[in-house]
């Protein structure tokens, strides 16, 4: 994250909240207002309470709009000042990416990272819309750098790219999570361990996950268009790999790429989708029947909770119908339509909270995040999808787990090995993987 940027954008976000805060407050005086003349009415005194409260509403409409118009007044002088103490900002500003490592977690980068992958979850799309510096465009990243045409000219060859993709409210960083536990090696990740066994070179993906998956979608597929067309040496093969959210990215610049011709596509050969709600999330459908019935109440502790809950944006929304296209429909999902190509190969992996996928829990909250059975995808007579569940693993682990990185391995080197047993507890499984993998 850029420092200007990441400054700047933070205080406007301010500005911002204290704006939202504003209509809040107005929306709880209307609501009140409202109701007042509602039990006015039942008395005879219906047309007293009616001109009381447009009375009321001038002055608190007043009063807000003020409060609303000094916030911006503030925010202009504050600009002022901001780019009189940090100048001006600039294009060719360095990122600064957090080391991929697992022992930078706690680290101020870390958590300065951390806070603007979840705020972009949350707010991300409004964040887009306002040019606020906090918000991430797609970008990509290899090492420990963001991926500049300038390092994509000095790149070596390579027989192939592994492309990964996170999942909502985090950033490239999260493929590092616990890893030393887990892989053995802090600085170990799916990524790496690729490349080392298969010699694909690994590529991250940095993007806002407030925005529509389908927008991420449009992006990652022109990303992966400049990437394959300027990669020294060109790219034999494409592998791409999502987590969450990020599987259904991959679908969606797949879809993109199909519709529009992208040049990447003849070198894809791989999409694996690690914990991914292609039949849509629970939770989030949840989220707006509460949205909705609190919204049907006119009272001020109904409404400002449900106009709370309609701000969340539209990556949420999205995953709730696993919309991965512009939406068509509000049905369980476009994602289940759409056709894919023939020479592209698929895996759907799915986790769960116990050891048995089959058990009760497990059916009922798949990995805490995502059913088992929509981590396994629209596959049955949809377009042919490999598929393959992992007891005793948590939405978060999935994307580091040993045993799920061999069958990611197996999957990628064309060895599917449909009979791998579920695993048994993590902690069994981790020292079990380690050795297996020659990870220590």
């Amino acid at each position: 994250m850029r420092t200007y940027s990441a400054w700047r954008g933070l205080k406007a976000l301010v500005h911002d909240a204290v704006s939202a805060t504003t209509d809040l407050v107005g929306e709880g005086h209307d609501s009140t207002g409202r109701t007042t003349v509602r039990v006015a009415s039942l008395t005879g005194l219906g047309p007293q309470a009616r001109a009381a409260n447009t009375v009321r509403k001038l002055a608190t409409d007043g009063v807000l709009g003020t409060v609303k118009g000094v916030n911006r007044l503030v925010e202009a002088a504050s600009d002022v000042l901001l780019d009189a103490g940090l100048g001006t900002p600039s294009a060719s500003e360095p990122d600064s990416p957090v080391s991929m490592r697992s022992d930078a977690m706690g680290t101020a980068g870390w958590v300065g990272d951390a806070l603007v992958g979840a705020v972009n979850g949350v707010v991300g799309d409004h964040l887009h819309r306002r040019k606020n510096g906090l918000g991430l465009g797609l970008s990509l990243r290899h090492r420990d750098h963001e991926l500049t045409p300038e390092r994509i000219a000095n790149l070596p060859g390579t027989r192939g790219v592994a492309v990964w993709v996170h999942g909502l409210a985090t950033t490239e960083w999260s493929w590092c999570l616990e890893s030393g536990r887990f892989l053995g090696d802090p600085a170990a990740n799916f990524g790496t361990l690729l490349e080392r066994d298969l010699g694909f070179t690994p590529v991250f993906v940095r993007y806002n996950t407030g925005r529509p998956v389908a927008d991420n979608g449009r992006d990652l597929a022109a990303a992966l268009d400049r990437l394959v067309t300027t990669w020294p040496g060109g790219i034999d093969e494409l592998v791409l790999v999502g987590h969450s959210m990020g599987g259904l990215v991959c679908r969606s610049a797949v879809h993109v790429a199909q519709a529009e011709g992208g040049s990447w596509l003849a070198k894809l050969t791989r999409v694996a989708c690690l914990g991914t709600p292609h039949q849509g999330a629970p939770l989030e459908r949840l989220g707006v029947a509460v949205a909705d019935a609190l919204g049907a109440v006119d009272l001020p502790g109904t409404r400002i909770p449900a106009a709370i809950l309609r701000a969340r944006s539209s990556g949420i929304q999205d995953l709730g119908h696993a919309r991965v296209t512009e939406p068509i429909s509000l049905d369980n999902g476009d994602a289940l339509h759409i056709p894919v190509p023939r020479h592209v190969a698929w895996a759907f992996i799915a986790g769960s909270l116990t050891r048995d996928p089959d058990h009760p829990l497990a059916r009922a909250f798949g990995d805490l995040l995502v059913q088992v059975p929509s981590a396994e995808g629209p596959a049955t007579g949809r377009f042919p999808v490999q598929t393959a569940r992992f007891g005793g693993v948590r939405h978060h682990e999935i994307q580091v787990h040993p045993d799920v990185y061999a069958q990611l391995r197996r999957f990628c080197a064309g060895e599917w090995d449909l009979g791998l047993p579920a695993i048994g507890d993590v902690a069994a499984a981790t020292d079990a993987g380690r050795e297996r993998h020659g990870l220590g």
